[in-house]
């Protein structure tokens, strides 16, 4: 029998949405949890992140009448997914869909305010069963309540910032709804300096009112600097993990289980070669390293679709700095991407994940390009070129590339003169028809949601010809790996053949996606990490609860 340093029924191995949910599931049925963080920071890559959660048929939805149903959430989910692997079997599927409303109502319990985007639509609202609304977010927190853990968050920036705010702040210089947006927005974040708070939105909000719960409201135990280095089996079950804290070896016992939360493999180089064939553009938290997915492998866990991220276009890294992920912005009007002969090559509108899938089929070294005129400039919120500091280093390093006309612009960029001046003229006369004749951008609603209303006939398109004109390098980015530890409905670890490695469990990052080889919705990372988090908690909890009433009649 092992020896402890400390006793917890659960720990959990990661700071992030899946973490936080797992410990807020078993604390709120009385149990005794600790969350190791690896780094010094907390909150992972959903600090990090827009902070959405795509949750199906939620409480929110039919509170406000806004017509789901498990139904048509399966549809919609088979329709996208498919079969990618046991990683998206049936049982997977309605375990996510069936396990939505358990999150919801537990965290609202508690005090987290959840609010819909109901204008973000599934990435493919077409299909049977697509809807638009499905996503939910925190409202923006106030961090003060937190205290000094807010200048550990992986992400400390106080901006109330809403998802649902995006799509409009992008347009607040071009349309009249965008300028409201921004307006709200403005006093959204005065009325938190009027009335002494200090409001954080998107991830890094999500983050601290889950915090505020499960650490403040509930007691858990939350070690920062502490990462996994194995973990301990007695009788085929894991029973506790061995860690390093404050350069001390502990190990702590977990009577109920282990959840690995930890993130995916995105900042591990070696790995992403190994997997993906490219070095990787990762925009994940540096701790994601892969270590909870090799220690989970080593001791028998089968893992799924180490092939695959979350996928999309970023613009590439100054040295030394972090690429730009990109959503919105590639979208809107009077901007295409190419290749490196000067050609289109998909829809620049569509989902993340297919953009960036297509990249790789394309041409995974690249490069590619942003292109755009004056206009896309002027009328629309560039994230990624608002500092005009980093405008110029970015001119420096070739990655940002400006040009009078567009044969000149061709020049700089070594890309055909001929094949791009026919890809701008082509791409020139679908926007003045509508139609997008080679990919056919425009025509989906999601597509529209990062559009102009106000440019027509098509709000997405937009012709390229007025200078000067402007080319962005992009790369292959993402938003971190999907592939890891395979688990069944309740989020535990199995291996190749089948079995269960009991006391082990996995979500978010760390565990092989229901999602598959997709991006169903907004926030379709966040929102099955806290789902099968809470999942797995619940059945930790019964579990715990079983053993005890066998020793009872014993």
């Amino acid at each position: 029998m092992s020896t402890f340093d400390h006793t917890y029924d659960v720990v959990v191995v990661g700071s992030g949405a899946a973490g936080m949910a797992t410990a807020m599931g078993a604390a709120d049925k009385g149990l005794r949890v600790l969350v190791l963080e690896s780094t010094a920071k907390w909150g992972g890559n959903t600090a990090m992140s827009g902070g959405g959660m795509w949750l199906p048929n939620n409480p929110l939805m039919k509170r406000d009448r806004a017509g789901d149903s498990r139904e048509e959430a399966l549809a919609y989910l088979e329709a996208t997914i498919g079969d990618a692997g046991r990683a998206t079997s049936r049982e997977r599927k309605e375990a996510f869909v069936d396990g939505v409303a358990d999150f919801v109502d537990t965290a609202m319990k508690y005090g987290v305010e959840l609010v819909r985007a109901p204008d973000y639509a599934d990435y493919y609202p077409e299909l049977p069963g697509g809807k638009i609304g499905r996503g939910l977010e925190v409202k923006p927190f106030d961090v003060k309540r937190i205290g000094d853990w807010w200048k550990t968050n992986q992400s400390p920036i106080p901006l109330p910032a809403k998802t649902d705010d995006v799509w409009l702040l992008g347009r607040a210089w071009s349309t009249p709804a965008g300028f409201v947006r921004g307006a709200q927005f403005v006093f959204r974040a005065l009325g938190g300096v009027v009335t002494g708070k200090k409001l954080a939105g998107i991830g890094s909000g999500w983050t601290a009112a889950f915090l505020d719960v499960v650490v403040q409201k509930l007691g858990t135990d939350l070690w920062l600097g502490a990462p996994l280095e194995d973990l301990v089996i007695e009788d085929d079950r894991v029973v506790g993990v061995r860690t390093t804290r404050e350069g001390k070896a502990l190990t702590i016992g977990a009577t109920h289980g282990v959840m690995l939360a930890a993130g995916g493999f995105d900042q591990n180089v070696e790995w992403r070669r190994k997997h993906h064939g490219i070095d990787g553009a990762p925009s994940g938290a540096p701790g994601n390293l892969g270590g909870a997915i090799d220690i989970a492998a080593r001791h028998g866990a089968a893992l799924e679709l180490m092939d695959d991220a979350w996928w999309g276009a970023s613009i590439e890294a100054l040295p030394g700095g972090s690429p730009s992920f990109i959503v919105g912005e590639r979208s809107m009007p009077y901007s295409i991407i190419v290749d490196s002969t000067g050609e289109r090559f998909a829809n620049e509108s569509e989902s993340y994940v297919d953009l960036g899938h297509h990249m790789l089929e394309h041409d995974k070294d690249g490069p590619y390009w942003m292109v755009s005129d004056v206009r896309h400039a002027r009328r629309y919120l560039r994230t990624y070129a608002m500092d005009p500091r980093a405008n110029k280093k970015m001119q420096e390093a070739g990655i940002m590339v400006k040009a009078d006309t567009l044969e000149e612009l061709a020049e700089k960029l070594g890309v055909d003169k001929g094949r791009f001046a026919a890809t701008v003229a082509r791409f020139n006369g679908f926007a003045r028809s509508g139609v997008d004749g080679d990919f056919g951008r425009g025509n989906s609603a999601y597509d529209r949601y990062y559009s102009d209303p106000t440019v027509r006939p098509n709000p997405n398109l937009g012709p390229i010809e007025k200078g000067p004109f402007t080319a962005f390098k992009l790369v292959v980015g993402d938003l971190g790996t999907k592939g890891g530890v395979l688990t069944d409905a309740d989020g535990r670890a199995l291996r190749e053949d089948g079995s269960v490695i009991e006391g082990l469990y996995s979500a978010g990052n760390s565990s092989a996606s229901v999602m598959g080889r997709t991006y169903p919705g907004p926030g379709s990372t966040i929102g099955p990490a806290a789902v099968f988090g809470m999942r797995a908690a619940r059945h930790m909890a019964r579990v715990g609860a079983s053993q005890t009433a066998t020793t009872a009649v014993r």
